[in-house]
């Protein structure tokens, strides 16, 4: 059931940080809930970090690291399929 909740966190993450990215993200659905995943793995490392791994009731400051590195993951993450497979797949429609 964990890697359930971790590809189901990951999509939502991954979702989220796509519309909050300015502009249009060109990496498959996928791609994006990898780098959700990615974020959310990040994200509770941080919240260990900064001494905030649990608290009672719901962990608002855990969901704002985990949310904060899936954006910058997403976003790093698209550049870099662009800079790989973008123009590759532009070449291929042309």
């Amino acid at each position: 059931m964990g890697w359930l909740w971790a590809i189901i966190v990951g999509f939502v993450l991954g979702l989220i940080a796509k519309l909050v990215i300015p502009g249009k993200q060109h990496s498959p659905l996928w791609l994006t809930t990898i780098f959700g995943m990615l974020g959310a793995i990040v994200g509770n490392a941080l919240a260990r970090a900064f001494g905030v791994e649990a608290t009672s009731g719901i962990d608002w400051t855990r969901h704002f690291f985990q949310l904060i590195a899936a954006i910058v993951i997403v976003a790093l993450g698209d550049m870099a399929y662009m800079a790989l497979w973008g123009n590759k797949k532009a070449q291929q429609r042309a």
